[in-house]
């Protein structure tokens, strides 16, 4: 893997507050004051006349703490999300309405979650968790080693109904796995995992079945979205290609470990084939999805940054790679994008507002073409 610039550093333990990652967040506690009032009368403007292009009536959702990758469920009147706060030391999941109000915690409670997302029914959810491996937050990693992240070993997929209840574990197998989503229909679940010896990206039915691996290069691949027809997967990914860069990954690997760098774009049709990079920006950029026409990806990236924890904004992109377009003009954090069901609204994560350092919260605007 390529060096670590100084703007990646706040890529996992300060900005993404879960999973970058689509990974998770290796953050410590936050105290979240949930103000039902506030979702709806704290609209936020843009700081900028360049987001009010595609960014319309801005509002904020929650305030404080540390919020990330929240979904919308399919009828677009949910979402659910992860969130580190009070008495829980590291993230869990939640569900909110559109408008901020009625938040609860859908989770176990025990140990850390990541990754969650609706069914297509909205009659269940789908999230990963560490909680059978102990009930307790797993350790933050090791920073002797330099600025790494942890690929927990006790990672797994589950899926509950929507109010926590009846969780049932679907996978199985040892290490890390995560980052799952699902289809538009609810019928295939794409996801990351080490199962086979590297952070591979694999689909499976709804009920865990019929597994298959789609990405085989040495590397990270991760963070796996579906195409609103289910034809095409976006991801994130990095490829070490020399020597060094190759030692490092497989030996940080052997510890439950990998180290943050650049990551670009990649897209594949849904059964792995033709395989494509889309970006090359030289940046962290991830957190991919699709418009609601399958026809642009938008995802974040800190392209530009230079110093301290970069700025991390919103782009879009054609499936070609051209016309890559910057959406948000905020100084500070924004990722985690996701359309709503019927591409009128855009949700994403953003450090705008925040009363202290490293504070990150959901948002939500009319998407304006």
């Amino acid at each position: 893997m390529a060096p670590i610039l100084p703007r990646t550093l706040p890529l996992r333990t300060k900005l993404l507050v879960s999973v970058l990652l689509g990974l998770h967040a290796s953050l410590g506690v936050s105290q979240i004051a949930l103000s039902q009032a506030q979702s709806t009368t704290n609209a936020t403007p843009s700081s900028s006349s360049n987001e009010q292009k595609h960014l319309r009536n801005v509002r904020q959702l929650t305030f404080g703490g540390q919020n990330a990758e929240a979904y919308f469920s399919p009828d677009g009147k949910q979402l659910i999300f992860q969130s580190t706060r009070e008495p829980y030391k590291c993230d869990q999941i939640f569900t909110m309405n559109l408008d901020g109000t009625d938040q609860n915690m859908v989770s176990t409670g025990k140990g850390r979650t990541t990754c969650s997302y609706f069914f297509g029914d909205g009659k269940r959810i789908l999230y990963s968790s560490t909680h059978l491996g102990g009930a307790d937050c797993p350790p933050k990693p090791d920073y002797s080693k330099g600025y790494v992240w942890a690929i927990y070993p006790s990672f797994d997929i589950f899926t509950a109904n929507a109010d926590g209840s009846d969780a049932k574990q679907l996978t199985t197998t040892p290490g890390y796995d995560a980052e799952a989503t699902l289809s538009t229909d609810g019928k295939k679940i794409v996801f990351t995992s080490i199962r086979n010896g590297d952070l591979d990206i694999y689909t499976m039915n709804a009920d865990g079945s019929n597994v298959q691996q789609l990405t085989h290069e040495l590397g990270y691949d991760g963070g796996p979205f579906f195409s609103p027809d289910g034809t095409l997967i976006v991801y994130r990914a990095h490829h070490p290609k020399t020597e060094q860069e190759i030692k490092d990954y497989k030996e940080l690997l052997t510890q439950n470990l990998i180290r943050p760098t650049y990551l670009e774009i990649w897209l594949m049709n849904a059964d792995g084939s033709n395989k494509r990079q889309i970006t090359e920006l030289g940046a962290a950029s991830f957190a991919p999805s699709f418009f609601h026409d399958g026809k642009r990806i938008i995802f974040s990236s800190n392209v530009g940054s230079t110093g301290g924890m970069g700025n991390f904004e919103l782009y879009a992109v054609d499936l070609d790679g051209k016309n890559l377009e910057r959406i948000t003009f905020t100084d500070g954090f924004d990722g985690f994008p996701v359309f709503s069901p019927d591409g009128k609204k855009l949700v994403w994560v953003s450090g705008r507002n925040g009363k202290v350092p490293h504070e990150t919260n959901i948002f939500v605007a009319d998407w304006v073409p």
